[in-house]
């Protein structure tokens, strides 16, 4: 290889990095714009806190452990997500969101799947009164708004993408029905059989998704999967509140409930809520059609890769 080659590949890859990124920074600017035309107050995100989502009982969890901080006498813990805090923030604020950093210390092979990081951003948002087909319709609008937006940036033609055309309103299907179609491991199968995202409901995961109080056993919540083989994007629900219901819920799935002392004595009076939670990555990975997820950061965080900075 001559020394010109030897260059050329390098600034290559950095150009199309730089496409790559200025594409993300276009959704950014475009998801905060639709939050706050949707009346949402924007919070600043918390990073270390009493009390976190502990992101079980999910059968679809890989995370090896959530890091805990002893500072001056009090016990915190890295943020997974900001759900317990959404929670609270709706009922003092009103319709909120946040671009809130996530660690999630995933299984090394987690890395290969296209999909994972251990370091990520989510537009994380709550509204208090909101039920789910409420939600969806949101999300909808949003997401089509960012992708219409975006797909005029010069970074596609410069990488050579066809970006997708979203058309909601979107197929709304539940676990069971696609585990029926496709088989337990569902969630693959149907994205590459899908061209459009679709909406998979009823989940049985962590204590803070509302249990159907008029069907036990069933889950008031929902992901939204992309099409093409990308994947899940996003995850919400309707919020347990009830004080009692979510004591139960602790106790049923074997939570330590010392572990969330602090956001049931500041919890006690929350109010019906619903919301989810985008990664920007995924969102971002999806509509430059990039191979991997860390193909959008400028410091991959990978599981199981090393990291450059």
């Amino acid at each position: 290889m001559s020394g010109a080659e030897a260059t050329a590949a390098p600034r290559d890859e950095r150009a199309q990095r730089t496409a790559r990124l200025s594409v993300v920074s276009d959704v950014l600017a475009e998801t905060t714009r639709f939050f706050h035309d949707e009346g949402f107050t924007q919070l600043l995100p918390v990073m270390l806190g009493r009390s976190t989502d502990p992101l079980g009982p999910d059968p679809g969890s890989s995370v090896l452990t959530t890091t805990e901080i002893d500072y001056l006498g009090q016990r915190f813990y890295l943020m997974n997500s900001m759900i317990l805090h959404k929670q609270v923030a709706a009922r003092d604020v009103g319709k909120i969101w946040i671009l809130s950093p996530n660690v999630r210390l995933e299984r090394g092979e987690r890395g290969r799947s296209g999909r994972h990081l251990f370091e990520f951003t989510q537009a994380d948002f709550e509204v208090p009164g909101a039920r789910g087909p409420e939600i969806r319709a949101l999300v909808e609008r949003g997401l089509t708004r960012v992708a219409s937006t975006v797909r005029s940036h010069p970074g596609f033609s410069e990488l050579g993408v066809d970006p997708p055309v979203l058309r909601p309103p979107w197929p709304v299907y539940s676990t069971h029905e696609l585990g029926e179609r496709y088989g337990e491991e569902w969630e693959l199968a149907a994205s590459r059989d899908h061209d459009q995202p679709f909406w998979a409901l009823c989940h049985r995961r962590e204590f803070y998704d509302r249990e159907d109080p008029a069907d036990p056993g069933h889950y008031l919540n929902y992901d939204l999967v992309y099409p093409d083989g990308f994947g899940e994007g996003l995850s919400g629900a309707e919020r347990e509140f009830e004080p009692e219901r979510i004591q139960a819920r602790l106790g049923r799935d074997g939570m330590a409930p010392a572990a969330f002392r602090a956001y049931l004595e500041v919890g006690h009076d929350l109010v019906p809520s619903a919301g989810g939670g985008f990664g920007i990555e995924r969102l971002a990975r999806y509509l430059l059609r990039a191979p991997h997820v860390g193909d959008v950061q400028l410091f991959r965080r990978v599981p199981g890769e090393p990291t450059p900075l």
